[in-house]
């Protein structure tokens, strides 16, 4: 495996030593444009400064600056300044939110023995910021109801739907019961949500050392894994309904907004819920008895890994300060010539949950960098075409709450001037990795191209390939054999991207780097400016290389003579989510007739355990059969009118058709916001999009075409038909678009 690693990379390096590229056509110029856009980028890809980058860092990570902390507001200050020095006209933008921090957090076993766990993460000598235990913010779960519970502990794995019907089949309830889940296959929120709704009165989440401890390699200050000790914080607030604060869904929270009552904010918790290290889950889970787990559940822990929901009991008690925090966004506009009133928008995130070294910071500066760089460009004389604006958000942990406000606040400016969204947050050492809109697809293929990795000398396109040959599944090692251009994920949540594609139809891209550092102190104190130049990228070569890719995709919008959207990548890619629902219903079918049956031959034995009685599980209607058609034909027209786009569009491009040109860039900023609908999703209005969404029990993960996708999974038969229906709709506004782009630059 290491040989075939050696040769794919040194068969990658030799590819990137080719010829001058002054002249290669880049997507979305002019052939005229081409030699002066290639000068402007290896100009600015020379400036990014790993040292400016680590300096940035150290000031930046040197105290705890989470959401209403005096370093959060400083740093904002900081930031500020920094933009304006690089030729920025920047303004900090403030939101009042809604932001609990905890007074109270208890976690003890009262029977069949006694243990209280400590809820604190261990101050270490070698790491100095590890030692601001009075400005930190313990670990908690943000948006935790308060609560006082006692009751028997349970243990749900994942604590994902599938689990609980493990359990169901075991005869396992958690109606009054305390859960204890693993962190991990699923977003954290949904935890305490699924748990609610199965009868549970609280929830605790631990990070199992199988997946994030010492199971993967040594732990913090000896390696960069999870020590026993460490806890990881988070937002529990329900961000499938919506994100950002949740007192004003829908609106910026400015200090004007009406706001709900605390009590009517639906996406707070139904159950109290606190984080717990694994040195504070092993004393709790040794003391479960009742069934051993099934072999997928047990972790990393000496233990023998039980179900419980009998002697165990534990007491769980949490109370926050419900306090109104403010935010402060760092917005920063470099203005256009041209077409000023086309916005290419960038950002990374400034608050952390402590030090937060790694998340955000490490994405931050090389924003930073970009922006310095574009400054410098424009100090030397050049300028944009399209506007250019930087942003610095805040209150991304508690729950993307900074851009969420601020896109709520300009929703009716963006949809009129937002070309694109690019994001970035965490950054490390290793492969580049993008999600986003399909629409521009082609487009970040030919970036990536044209960047060159630091270790291996290779561009960070074919390094990617190579991983994705030796790493991926059979899928993708087919796909990036075979495949022109390399595929970008699908966007779900999770970052500060969600507003801008989910909310209101803009093009969005999330860039990072990553893949070669193990990372055990996610949301921890230890995510540090220590642990960070000693274990992750400690050059702050990745940083550089990140904001070498950013930035020329922010040039390349911002300069394009005719935007580098493209339609055939997402008809190909909406084409394989159909094939994926077809494949879906059959399996759902299949299901629920091994179900029924097993239940009609009394096959389907709950448990013999006297101290878990069985209940009846009832019989499920069969799953009837759904109308893809309109979604299969609609994809067809999309296909007909994108490859006669791609057509045209090389056409008008190769002859420099500036006319043509203007009235396309008008029509393509609608492109995205085309395949949104006014009404939302199904039971959750605030997200729009008909092709991206976190999914409603995965959270941060993607559910695309979510509102077929999650009827049949939830084998709610009548609406799958309906939201058929609606994304058709969608792919044939988005045909109807390209269609009417064709006939313009056809003339």
């Amino acid at each position: 495996m290491r040989a075939l690693r050696s040769s794919l990379l040194i068969s990658a390096s030799a590819l990137a030593l080719s010829p001058s590229t002054a002249d290669v056509p880049i997507r979305g110029f002019f052939p005229q444009s081409v030699r002066a856009e290639r000068d402007l980028e290896a100009r600015f890809k020379s400036m990014p400064d790993p040292a400016r980058m680590r300096a940035a860092m150290q000031r930046l990570t040197a105290r705890p600056h989470h959401v209403g902390s005096p370093y959060d507001k400083e740093n904002a200050d900081w930031l500020l300044a920094e933009f304006k020095s690089y030729g920025f006209d920047a303004h900090i933008e403030t939101f009042d939110v809604l932001f609990p921090t905890p007074v109270e957090r208890v976690v003890e076993l009262i029977a069949p023995t006694t243990y209280k766990a400590s809820l604190e993460e261990s101050a270490l000598e070698i790491d100095p910021t590890s030692r601001q235990r009075s400005e930190q913010l313990p670990p908690y779960n943000a948006y935790s109801i308060d609560g006082d519970v006692t009751g028997p502990l349970v243990f749900v794995n994942r604590g994902v739907p599938d689990d609980y019907d493990e359990l169901a089949r075991r005869g396992i309830s958690v109606k009054g019961a305390i859960v204890i889940a693993k962190y991990g296959g699923s977003w954290r929120g949904i935890k305490p949500k699924v748990a609610a709704e199965h009868g549970a009165v609280g929830c605790l989440i631990y990070s199992d050392p199988r997946d994030d401890g010492y199971g993967d390699g040594d732990v913090f200050p000896a390696g960069p894994m999870r020590p026993a000790q460490g806890a990881q914080r988070g937002s529990v607030m329900d961000l499938p309904v919506y994100p950002g604060d949740p007192l004003t869904p829908g609106v910026g929270a400015t200090k004007e907004a009406k706001r709900l009552p605390i009590a009517q904010a639906t996406t707070l918790t139904k159950i109290p819920v606190l984080p717990i290290s694994y040195g504070d889950a092993q004393p709790l889970l040794a003391a479960l008895g009742g069934p051993v787990v099934p072999a997928s559940w047990r972790g990393g822990l000496p233990i023998t890994y039980r179900l419980g929901g009998d002697a165990a009991k534990v007491h769980l008690r949490v109370r926050s300060e419900w306090g109104t925090r403010t935010l402060y966004n760092v917005i920063a506009r470099l203005p256009g010539t041209t077409e000023a009133d086309q916005w290419i928008i960038r950002g990374n995130h400034h608050d952390a949950w402590v030090n937060g070294a790694e998340d955000p910071i490490s994405g931050l500066v090389a924003e930073l960098e970009e922006a310095r760089a574009l400054g410098a460009l424009a100090k030397q004389g050049w300028r944009p075409k399209r506007t250019i604006i930087y942003a610095a958000w805040d209150g991304e942990e508690p729950g993307l709450i900074g851009s969420t406000e601020w896109v709520e606040t300009h929703a009716k400016e963006l949809e009129a001037h937002a070309v694109a969204y690019l994001n970035s947050d965490t950054n490390g050492r290793g492969y580049l990795g993008v999600g986003g809109s399909h629409t521009l697809e082609k487009f970040m293929n030919g970036v990536a191209r044209d960047v060159d990795d630091p270790e291996t000398g290779a561009r960070v396109w074919k390094r990617r390939q190579a991983s994705l040959v030796l790493d991926g599944s059979a899928d993708e090692r087919r796909d990036a054999r075979d495949r022109e251009d390399l595929r970008l994920d699908a966007l779900g949540s999770g970052s500060d991207y969600s507003s801008f594609i989910d909310h209101i139809g803009v093009a969005s891209l999330n860039l990072g780097f990553g893949g070669e550092d193990p990372g055990g102190i996610y949301h921890s104190a230890y995510d540090d400016f220590y642990w960070y130049t000693h274990f992750s990228d400690t050059s702050f070569v990745y940083g550089r290389a990140l904001a070498q890719t950013t930035g020329i995709a922010v040039l390349r919008l911002a300069n394009a003579d005719v935007l580098p959207f493209g339609f055939t990548n997402l008809a190909e890619t909406v084409r394989g989510y159909v094939k994926e629902l077809q494949a879906l219903r059959e399996t759902r079918a299949e299901q629920i007739t091994e179900r029924n049956r097993r239940i009609d031959d009394g096959v389907f034995k709950l448990t013999s355990d006297p101290r878990h009685p069985t209940t009846a599980l009832p019989r499920q209607k069969p799953a009837p059969q759904l109308n893809f058609a309109p979604l299969l034909n609609a994809l067809d027209s999309l296909t007909a009118v994108s490859t006669a786009y791609e057509k045209e569009y090389g056409r008008a491009v190769d002859e420099g058709r500036t006319t043509a040109a203007r009235q396309v860039n008008e029509r393509l900023i609608q492109a995205e916001r085309a395949l949104t609908s006014s009404q939302g999703l199904r039971s959750r209005s605030w997200y729009t999009h008909l092709l991206y969404a976190p999914g409603f029990y995965t959270g941060y993960g993607v559910k695309t075409v979510p509102g077929v996708r999650e009827a049949i999974e939830q084998g709610e038969w009548p609406d799958a038909d309906r939201e058929i229906a609606r994304a058709a709709d969608a792919i044939l506004r988005e045909a109807t678009l390209v269609g009417g782009l064709v006939t313009l630059l056809r003339g």
